[in-house]
């Protein structure tokens, strides 16, 4: 786990309910595979560091098929082809920045390094058993996660943006209770391929998380979302 995380979180290793967890994992592990791989586990700690944080999006379980889950709700690591609803949250790219041309891959990891907390609420999950790992604890640590985010707004009074897709990522900041004199709440429909025609395609979020931290600090605040764009 990366050190800001490591230092914001650590009383949470101690508590029952994460040595609880642990438990469970360490016996799932020997009897299953487990994503992503356990190095990869907290890479979303790693690579956004909680300092930087500037946008939270908030995935469910991490992707359950080989080759797939590496720690980033919603991203895969080539040549892995980006799943479905990858290809929605690029096509909602491309609605909102023209000049964006949907990638091949789907490694979101260069969108991370700018401050974008790509983040499960169960950070496991058994192989191509979906919601597997759900409420056994990662629930209530990820949750934490994201209070660890908003408490450290709360001295130097910035907000930040948070993208709650579908009905479960609503819930969990709903029960979190986020600011939203402070930070930005974009809710809409999940981008999975089931759902996304109902309300995620053509939110716009992108770019209105954009003009929000431009007009909250400057230009230089912006999310450079084209960066993943297809040469």
């Amino acid at each position: 786990m990366g050190e800001t995380w490591l230092k914001a979180l650590s009383q949470e290793f101690k508590k029952s309910y994460f040595l609880q967890l642990k438990k469970f994992l360490l016996t799932e592990n020997s009897s299953y595979t487990i994503f992503p791989s356990v190095e990869n586990i907290y890479s979303w700690s790693r690579l956004t560091p909680l300092d930087e944080v500037k946008v939270v999006i908030l995935g469910q379980d991490p992707y359950h098929d080989v080759g797939q889950a590496h720690g980033l709700s919603f991203s895969v690591l080539p040549p892995t082809k980006p799943p479905g609803s990858l290809k929605n949250i690029y096509k909602q790219l491309e609605t909102d920045f023209p000049g964006f041309k949907a990638p091949k891959t789907g490694d979101l990891s260069p969108i991370a390094k700018q401050g974008v907390l790509w983040l499960n609420t169960s950070l496991t999950v058994r192989a191509h058993k979906a919601g597997s790992h759900a409420r056994k604890g990662w629930e209530t640590f990820t949750s934490q996660v994201i209070r660890a985010v908003i408490q450290r707004e709360i001295g130097k009074q910035k907000g930040v943006v948070f993208m709650a897709w579908g009905l479960p990522a609503q819930k969990t900041f709903s029960s979190i209770g986020i600011d939203e004199k402070r930070h930005l709440l974009l809710k809409s429909a999940h981008p999975s391929p089931l759902s996304a025609h109902r309300g995620f395609l053509g939110n716009g979020h992108f770019k209105r998380a954009n003009k929000w931290l431009a007009e909250k600090y400057g230009k230089d605040a912006v999310i450079d979302w084209t960066v993943l764009s297809a040469k």
